[in-house]
């Protein structure tokens, strides 16, 4: 019998039932893949991260419960806090490397831990009909990278959308996040990727390295403070570093046990 440590963490809030939560398992050797997507399919979480201690640094992969993804903020954050908090983790910064995003890093910043992310600008795209359909509204701009942005007027708008989620999931980008200027931040969004087996993530910090560039151009600023504003909500202290982002949150420890693998 293997057995995991496994740890279930919310980020991107400081209390509980807020935030996103990700599921964060210790392994000795990597798994075969399907074994791991099974676990990541049994927690049922937006996403899964599976690290391997290599010395100096953590192997990170993540799983949402049906594909791999190549990036996920939420899960890298919930990595760094149950290393820095119940593995006793010393130095300032932790660092990960991944098999797609290059090597990432996670400081202790007082009470937060800051991601340092690629910065990831996406190009302006025309507006379609079959995006526009899948939102129920019409962006005032839209760009496209990883995922669609479509960007709105009013903090209003983005939280009134009802996406069509199959509609979504057949547009040619992994998700679609919608976002406007915030009434008490800096910007606000949402993100919707049931392509991804995730029709609303709840805190995304990965759609934030197309979203700081943008913001931080748009407002003249570099620092910037974020929402999202899905049911669970989530807070992210945003900051533009040029060809790197930081994404700031908290986190907070919900489940601690172990995976027992027969």
């Amino acid at each position: 019998m293997i057995s995991i440590p496994f740890f279930q963490v919310i980020a991107f809030t400081n209390r509980l039932f807020a935030g996103n939560p990700a599921g964060v398992c210790l392994l000795e050797n990597w798994l075969p893949d399907d074994q791991l997507q099974a676990i990541a399919a049994e927690n049922n979480l937006p996403e899964t991260a599976f690290l391997l201690e290599r010395g100096d640094h953590f192997d990170l992969r993540w799983m949402t419960p049906t594909v791999e993804v190549e990036l996920c903020g939420h899960a890298t954050l919930a990595s760094a806090h149950v290393l820095f908090r119940h593995r006793g983790y010393a130095e300032k910064t932790m660092h990960f490397q991944t098999q797609s995003a290059g090597e990432l890093a996670v400081e202790r910043n007082g009470h937060r831990l800051v991601l340092d992310f690629p910065s990831r600008p996406a190009k302006e795209a025309a507006p379609s009909e079959a995006l526009a359909g899948s939102l129920g509204a019409k962006p005032k701009q839209v760009l496209h990278g990883r995922d669609y942005f479509a960007v709105f007027a009013s903090q209003r708008e983005v939280a009134a959308i009802r996406p069509d989620f199959a509609a979504v999931a057949k547009l040619d980008a992994q998700g679609v996040v919608v976002t406007a200027p915030g009434d008490d931040c800096d910007f606000v969004s949402r993100y919707f990727a049931p392509a991804a087996g995730i029709p609303e993530d709840p805190v995304t910090g990965s759609t934030h390295c197309t979203l700081i560039p943008y913001w931080a151009q748009r407002l003249g600023k570099r620092a910037l403070f974020a929402r999202q504003i899905s049911a669970r909500g989530g807070e992210l202290f945003c900051e533009d570093r040029g060809d790197r982002v930081g994404i700031g949150g908290a986190a907070v420890t919900y489940v601690e046990g172990k995976i027992h693998l027969r």
